[in-house]
């Protein structure tokens, strides 16, 4: 048998490269990415971080404990140009100079967003000052959530919650069901609402919550999404996904 080594030819320039630290019981957050990068050029890479039940400060803490390891194993030894740690109360409860310093110990080069700090950086390219807060979590939870915002400079008009201490509880919230409470919510003179938590499915409804409630509607992954397509130079025409993607 004869045999011959060919050379192969590599590609020359690449898509942006997205990797995502996503829950390990989070249902939703992978499926909201997808529903907006589909037909863009951006190459997508997901791994699961471990996360504790219930929902505490503490095991928030020590889940971010492994975002080394998770990130490493993310196209192991090859540049990401953005790295997303998708766990808003989980970033608040470790600081997000914690997520990113440990997201840059595996990937040096990558830049680092997460909900919270891309809902900020949302929030201040609005100029909106007032929000109605929705969370899923816990009163303690929401509490801190409500005071992140606080200390970043903005009102909290308005604050209501479900009360879940399971992740896996969040992602089984009924969409329609969610639609009809938040369509309901008192937004108090909000400018307004956030909804937080990358499990919630909220991105299919932002749009018509928008036209319900006649203002501006955020979520937890509409805005990490948002935030992750500017860091790559990709946040262009994006549409059925809320006013913060007109905002370009």
């Amino acid at each position: 048998m004869n045999s011959t080594k060919i050379e192969p030819k590599y590609i020359s320039k690449s898509n942006p490269r997205v990797g995502l630290i996503a829950l390990a019981s989070d249902f939703m957050i992978e499926r909201d990415f997808i529903n907006v990068i589909k037909d863009r050029d951006i190459d997508f890479f997901v791994n699961r971080i471990e996360c504790y039940n219930p929902l505490t400060t503490e095991n928030l803490i020590k889940m971010s404990n492994k975002v080394t390891e998770v990130t490493k194993d993310i196209l192991p030894d090859q540049d990401i140009d953005c790295v997303v740690y998708g766990c808003t109360s989980g970033t608040i409860a470790a600081g997000y100079s914690s997520i990113e310093q440990k997201i840059k110990v595996a990937k040096p080069m990558a830049d680092v967003t997460t909900p919270s700090t891309a809902a900020i950086k949302a929030l201040k390219k609005l100029n909106i000052n007032k929000i109605c807060l929705f969370t899923p979590y816990s009163k303690k939870l929401n509490d801190d959530v409500a005071e992140y915002f606080k200390s970043e400079g903005f009102e909290i008009t308005s604050n209501a919650y479900f009360d879940i201490e399971a992740d896996y509880d969040i992602g089984k919230v009924d969409q329609n069901y969610l639609c009809e409470v938040l369509s309901k919510i008192d937004l108090n003179g909000a400018e307004a609402l956030f909804v937080s938590c990358t499990a919630l499915p909220v991105l299919p409804i932002i749009d018509e919550l928008e036209k319900k409630l006649n203002t501006t509607v955020l979520s937890s992954n509409q805005a990490l999404i948002w935030d992750t397509l500017e860091k790559i130079n990709k946040n262009n025409s994006v549409e059925g996904f809320g006013k913060l993607f007109q905002s370009n």
